[in-house]
C-alpha cells in the first residue's frame, strides 16, 4: 500500500450506461452482421454496461491518477503527474445529449498518438481536469524547486569546461571545412 494521500476519487455519471447501449444498439444495426445479436445485446447490454460502469474507478492522489477499469480484461495504470503532458476533454454530439464527456490522459513518453487512459462519463470533468493539472503543476514546480545545483550532473572544473569547449568548437570547424569542400 502506497503512502499517497488522496485528493479526489471521481464519481462517474450514470447516463454513460445508456450512451454505450445506444452505441451498441447503432452498432448492431450500422453493421449487418450484427442485426441477429441486437436482440441479445437488448437484453445483456443494460447490466453489461452497469457492470462495466461499477469498475471504473479514478483517484486523484498527491503524487499520481490512479485508474482502474474492466469486466473480463481489468486495466489498472497509474500515471506519475509530472508525467503527465495533457488532459483532453471529448464530447461527441451524443454525449453532449447525454451530458457525458470523456477525460484523455495523455503522457511523456507515449508514442502512439493516442492517449495513455481514455475515461467516459466521469461528472464534471471539466473540474476534475482542473484539478488534476493544477495537483501536476504542484508536483513539477516542488520537484524543480528541490533541484539544487548541486544534485546536477558536473561538468569538472573550468579548466576542463574550457578545453571540452574549445575541442568541440574545433571539431565543428573541422566539419564546416570538409563540408565547404565538397560542395
Amino acid at each position: 500500500m502506497s503512502n499517497d494521500t488522496i485528493i479526489k476519487d471521481a464519481e462517474f455519471n450514470d447516463a454513460v450506461t445508456t450512451y454505450w447501449l445506444l452505441n451498441g444498439i447503432l452498432l448492431c444495426i450500422v453493421t449487418v452482421i450484427g442485426l441477429p445479436f441486437l436482440l441479445v445485446w437488448l437484453i445483456v447490454g443494460k447490466w453489461a454496461t452497469r457492470k462495466y460502469l461499477a469498475s471504473h474507478k479514478c483517484t486523484l492522489t498527491d503524487k499520481s491518477l490512479k485508474v482502474s477499469k474492466g469486466i473480463l480484461t481489468k486495466i489498472e495504470k497509474t500515471v506519475p503527474l509530472d508525467r503527465i503532458t495533457d488532459l483532453g476533454i471529448v464530447q461527441g454530439p451524443i454525449m453532449r445529449y447525454f451530458d457525458i464527456e470523456a477525460l484523455s490522459v495523455e503522457t511523456a513518453g507515449n508514442s502512439s498518438g493516442m492517449s495513455l487512459v481514455q475515461l467516459t462519463g466521469i461528472k464534471d470533468g471539466r473540474a476534475f481536469r482542473d484539478l488534476v493539472l493544477a495537483q501536476r503543476d504542484k508536483v513539477t514546480l516542488s520537484s524543480n524547486a528541490s533541484t539544487s545545483p548541486a544534485d546536477e550532473v558536473s561538468v569538472g572544473s573550468n579548466d576542463q569546461t574550457i578545453q571540452l569547449l574549445t575541442e568541440i568548437r574545433d571539431t565543428m570547424r573541422n566539419i564546416e571545412t570538409k563540408l565547404d569542400n565538397k560542395s
